[in-house]
């Protein structure tokens, strides 16, 4: 039997899996390296998807709780936030 490898994204109930969260699951799937996980901010994913960033926000907490993705906070020496790194579990 031959799954799509983003069958349980397509097949999620609208309640489960918001839209938004899906067209995000998928970009970052697209940018991740080999370890499944990659670092876009979330101005850069709202500028390349054409989102607001409130809507990447919600859509990247969507996936958290869907256990899609990981969110690892990141910081920079002086102690002020840079990009998260993103871990996808699927």
């Amino acid at each position: 039997m031959n799954m799509s490898y983003f069958n349980h994204i397509y097949t999620a109930l609208p309640d489960e899996l918001p839209h938004r969260a899906r067209t995000v699951y998928i970009y970052l799937r697209d940018r991740a390296g080999k370890d499944s996980d990659c670092w876009p901010a979330v101005k850069t994913i709202a500028a390349d998807l054409q989102l607001s960033r409130s809507t990447v926000k919600r859509a990247l907490h969507d996936l958290v709780r869907a256990g899609l993705i990981e969110k690892e906070t990141r910081y920079r020496e002086n102690g002020s936030n840079t990009s998260n790194r993103l871990i996808l579990k699927k």
